[in-house]
């Protein structure tokens, strides 16, 4: 298969949450029938509700600038499925992408013909498979792996990684995980395993008291974050571990909220460090500074983008609205249909000046119709829009914005990826000058 065909393929196999299977069954045979790849490299797992992406791109930093040779496997990307799978930094290409798929592919099918599995492994299960095995064939020394959903039964975890990282634990995703912090805690708890390392975020009472109690089953003592303090000077952040102090600290991710995801990330790497032999130490500031996370507090020319997709996320983009940004703002958010959208619009939709609604690419996502009556509430009817896609949601944003105004995308991540990937199609297209898009958005 080339590049367009193995996509075709993986999104033949359905929406990688709708269609998403309990149980790690399928992906453990699938890892079997390729050689576990995944036993030729140390990993590092973390799960939790917010932040985990955050601090895999700081740790994916920290070992970059030690010299480690590192595997990234993150969800779910914004314009390409490439983003997925990161090897020393860049991500992998569609021709070795293909490769890799149509490998997964061929053993799958070989798999379910000879009834070792019942049905084909999933998108998210195939390509965490298509990860694994491009780690160990790029002979990695560390893969940094993010959950994708919970973490009980998530793919990621059949890697069985030495290494566990938790952060913030909130409400997200009621439906599979449960409705109650103790019950989301216990299903990204149930990573833990005997003889892994872990270091866990600060968090709330009954989910700290849940991860405490997994720990104490398996004979863990978890490295707490909160033990770790952090101090401003000169500007500059010191963070001081029970190892080390880490002077003169500026974090590359913006945003108050990155610094318990950088606590964590730090924490991480000494963990690390200890079990590899190899100086990661005195790389931690440099790693923390050149850090980067797309759709994250990422400027863009006059956007602003942030996948603000549940309350915890949305209260941490206010507070870097209100605390960083002085420009008035129109916002476009999308977001999927099992949101919490009453509570996220409180939140976010009174710091809009204009608001535009629309709905994504993507059978989750939630209809205009039902954003607008809780917009509604909040904003007057001339500064709320409705936009029947993504591109006239765009159209609509620049149409009604002066150049001093700043557009905030925020909501869904896929909501993110589908407006990054119209702008980037713009800016290379060569009629630019006849584009409506033109007015204002190719100052980058």
């Amino acid at each position: 298969m080339n590049f367009q065909e193995s996509v075709n393929y993986l999104l033949a196999l359905g929406n990688e949450v709708l269609a998403m299977k309990l149980g790690l069954e399928n992906i453990k045979a699938l890892l079997e029938a390729l050689g576990n790849p995944q036993k030729k490299y140390l990993k590092i797992q973390i799960a939790g509700t917010n932040g985990k992406g955050s601090t895999c791109a700081f740790l994916e930093s920290i070992c970059l600038q030690a010299g480690l040779k590192v595997g990234l496997n993150t969800s779910p990307h914004l314009v390409s499925v490439t983003e997925r799978i990161r090897i020393n930094g860049k991500e992998i290409s569609e021709e070795e992408f293909a490769r890799q798929v149509s490998i997964i592919k061929e053993i799958s099918e070989k798999l379910v013909i000879e009834r070792k599995l019942k049905t084909l492994p999933t998108f998210f299960e195939q390509v965490t498979a298509a990860a694994l095995k491009s780690f160990a064939d790029a002979g990695v020394d560390v893969a940094i792996l993010e959950t994708g959903l919970g973490g009980r039964f998530d793919a990621v975890t059949a890697a069985e990684a030495e290494i566990i990282g938790l952060t913030s634990i909130d409400f997200d995703h009621q439906q599979i995980l449960g409705d109650t912090i103790e019950k989301i805690a216990a299903e990204k708890a149930a990573i833990i395993r005997p003889r892994t390392q872990v270091v866990c975020s600060v968090q709330r009472p009954e989910a700290l008291q849940v991860i405490m109690a997994r720990s104490s089953e398996c004979g863990i003592s978890p490295i707490m974050a909160s033990e770790a303090s952090v101090s401003s000077i000169n500007g500059g952040l010191c963070f001081q571990t029970a190892k080390l102090r880490y002077e003169n600290i500026r974090l590359g991710l913006l945003g108050d909220h990155q610094i318990e995801n950088a606590k964590v990330a730090i924490l991480l790497a000494e963990v690390l460090e200890e079990k590899i032999g190899r100086n990661l130490s005195s790389h931690i500031a440099e790693g923390l500074a050149k850090a980067r996370h797309k759709g994250r507090l990422e400027f863009i020319g006059r956007f602003l983008f942030d996948g603000a997709h549940n309350v915890a996320g949305a209260k941490s983009l206010r507070q870097f609205i209100q605390s960083s940004v002085n420009r008035p703002l129109t916002m476009i958010f999308g977001i999927a249909r099992d949101k919490e959208i009453e509570k996220i619009g409180e939140v976010l939709f009174p710091l809009a000046s204009f608001l535009v609604l629309t709905r994504f690419e993507n059978q989750r996502s939630m209809e205009p119709e039902i954003m607008e009556k809780v917009a509604l509430k909040i904003l007057p009817p001339d500064k709320i829009f409705k936009a029947e896609c993504v591109r006239h949601a765009l159209s609509k944003a620049l149409e009604i914005s002066s150049k001093e105004r700043l557009i905030l995308v925020t909501g869904s991540l896929y909501l993110i990826g589908e407006v990054q990937k119209i702008l980037q199609e713009e800016k290379q297209s060569k009629s630019l000058h006849q584009s409506s898009f033109s007015k204002g958005v190719f100052s980058l």
